[in-house]
């Protein structure tokens, strides 16, 4: 399974089912799913992708923040899967970011996360692992971890002039970044 995978569109019925708890991490299919996963973000210039993009129904994605067309300014990390991840605490400040989603290809929505999160995972190598995450980086687990749950970029906008088509995106916003940034 050491490809590319298809990613599911909006509409599809997976992207809406909340995900399956994951037992066995070892297991040689759920590994190979891993590296699919890591292939397929790094191949489609994501900075995250879930299981569930993939028609695939567990709680797992990969959090694997680095520069890209799609997002310019990301900070750079390994890429690392996140099996059956947990918030467990959050700060009181959300802040307003753009986001896009593999799985709705060509729209930017405005959404608001919160800025730091504690999270729990299991690694692929089945330790159990807690961090703090903070402003992108807690952005991008907060986005992933909303598709194990059936939930898109889409809910968490709260006003529809809060949307952009990508080129727009671009255009306005990335373009707007590189000469004041």
């Amino acid at each position: 399974m050491n490809q590319s995978l298809e990613i599911a569109q909006i509409g599809n019925p997976i992207l809406r089912q909340s995900a399956q708890f994951i037992h066995n991490i070892q297991d040689e299919h759920l590994q190979q799913l891993i590296d699919a996963l890591i292939l397929t973000a790094t191949g489609k210039n994501g900075v995250g992708i879930a299981a569930p993009q993939v028609s695939a129904s567990y709680r797992l994605f990969i959090v694997a923040s680095r520069p890209n067309p799609r997002y310019p300014n990301a900070p750079e990390m390994k890429p690392t899967a996140m099996i059956n991840p947990r918030i467990i605490a959050h700060s009181e400040k959300m802040v307003k970011d753009w986001e896009g989603c593999l799985s709705i290809p060509g729209i930017r929505g405005l959404v608001p996360r919160y800025q730091t999160i504690e999270v729990e995972y299991t690694s692929r190598d089945g330790k159990l692992s807690s961090q703090k995450l903070t402003d992108f980086v807690a952005r991008i687990f907060q986005h992933e971890y909303d598709h194990l749950d059936g939930i898109v970029f889409l809910d968490r906008v709260q006003s529809s002039q809060d949307l952009l088509q990508e080129e727009e995106y671009q255009k306005r916003i990335v373009q707007n970044c590189d000469r004041t940034g």
